[in-house]
């Protein structure tokens, strides 16, 4: 205790022959004359950490505050182990004495895996805890370190792409909470979001400034995707009209990306649509083709199965103008209740109401639909198996079925049907 109370004294302190303050205020010194291996000690000292410091800023300003801060981002987040919410971790000092060593309001809370020393001149030395969070000196502190922490992360993003994505893939999460919660800075919090898309390799990561600017010159949207993987993903049949068009698609593997993009909603102009959307069109018409079935063949066999797999699984079935190697897909109708988000909002324990119906989009031009186009006729029993395994399959697919067992117990029944 005496040892951390100690230190920032100007002057040596001593305890049975030996000096205890050893630690100097580097927030007041020059950056030029700071050593790493100092940076790396104080960060111990301050952070009570064994690890070295990911990121170091230092910084000094004169206006509109007096300000002279060290602030370090720690190689590993304590949260993705289990250790509970994180506790702020950066000082508030002024003059290098100790106002507040945990202070609400310096920071946002989505930067509470910050630690460090912040010390303001401009600050009264008797200010109490309950004055300092009604404080407009501590508003314009706020702001003034949250745009140095922002300016600093999307130069090093830009300068060291590869020291960013080991940041990103510790801290990515608190800057997708920051999305959600910090509306003044959401802009620039989004230009720091990383995802794997279509075009990258497994692995490698793109911006959302990189997403535009490979973007076709008659794209208006930006198209994204959840899965668990990018497998999972890319063996779906969301993808295939996106390929034909050359649209490429953001890949989101935590759910709470897609709360995100849905807070979002747009950037720099460009909407955020998820690729399994009901209402995305992608401009494709391939139901003239030899291979597709007649227009009316079409329509017949889209009213069959409206009819049969009922108002409350299927809202609509029609032509799909974007598969072209699956035979089905389910489209989500509701903007705000994806699979994704329901099974999150469910594991929180949170109401999410009943599943709205989905569209399903049927492939005219696969054998799979023209053969159950002319069973329909022949044997209408099975070709009412089929169609509900078809729906179901595309459920599974879109990550919509929640229980599969009377799935497999259909599964089952087409087996004793086709080999009887």
């Amino acid at each position: 205790m005496l040892r951390r109370y100690s230190s920032f004294v100007p002057f040596p302190i001593h305890l049975n022959g030996e000096r205890i303050n050893k630690i100097d205020a580097l927030w007041m010194r020059s950056k030029n004359e700071i050593k790493p291996e100092e940076y790396t000690e104080f960060y111990k000292f301050q952070a009570n950490a064994f690890d070295d410091p990911l990121y170091t800023l230092h910084f000094s300003a004169d206006a509109p505050l007096a300000i002279n801060a060290l602030l370090f981002t720690p190689k590993e987040n304590m949260e993705r182990f289990g250790f509970g919410r994180m506790e702020p971790g950066v000082a508030l000092y002024c003059k290098k004495v100790l106002i507040d060593s945990k202070p609400e309001g310096l920071l946002p809370e989505w930067m509470r895996f910050l630690r460090g020393v912040v010390d303001s001149a401009d600050l009264p030395l008797n200010i109490s805890r309950e004055s300092m969070q009604d404080s407009a000196l501590v508003r314009k502190l706020n702001k003034v370190l949250t745009g140095r922490v922002l300016k600093h992360l999307a130069d090093e993003a830009k300068k060291s792409p590869d020291s960013y994505d080991a940041f990103y893939k510790q801290f990515g999460i608190f800057l997708k909470e920051g999305v959600t919660m910090d509306f003044e800075n959401r802009d620039k919090l989004a230009k720091l979001l990383r995802y794997e898309s279509s075009l990258t390799e497994s692995g490698k990561t793109t911006s959302l400034d990189d997403y535009i600017s490979r973007m076709q010159e008659d794209q208006k949207e930006i198209y994204f995707l959840f899965a668990p993987s990018r497998h999972s993903i890319e063996s779906g049949p969301y993808l295939e009209g996106m390929r034909r068009k050359n649209r490429e698609v953001l890949f989101l593997f935590e759910p709470v990306d897609e709360f995100v993009m849905t807070h979002l909603g747009e950037f720099e102009g460009k909407r955020l649509v998820s690729a399994d959307s009901a209402d995305v069109d992608l401009g494709l018409d391939d139901n003239k083709d030899a291979s597709s079935l007649s227009e009316s063949e079409i329509n017949a066999l889209c009213d069959w199965l409206g009819d049969r797999l009922g108002k409350d699984k299927v809202s609509k079935v029609r032509a799909s103008k974007r598969l072209v190697d699956s035979p089905a897909m389910a489209l989500n109708e509701d903007a705000m209740m994806s699979p994704a988000m329901r099974r999150m909002l469910k594991s929180m324990q949170q109401e999410t109401g009943k599943a709205s119906p989905v569209t399903l989009e049927i492939n005219p031009r696969h054998p799979l639909v023209h053969n159950l186009a002319k069973l329909r006729s022949q044997n209408a029993d099975l070709a009412g198996l089929v169609a509900e395994q078809i729906l179901d399959n595309s459920l599974v697919a879109a990550g919509f079925l929640d229980d599969p067992r009377s799935m497999v117990n259909r599964v089952y029944d087409l087996l004793s049907k086709l080999t009887s």
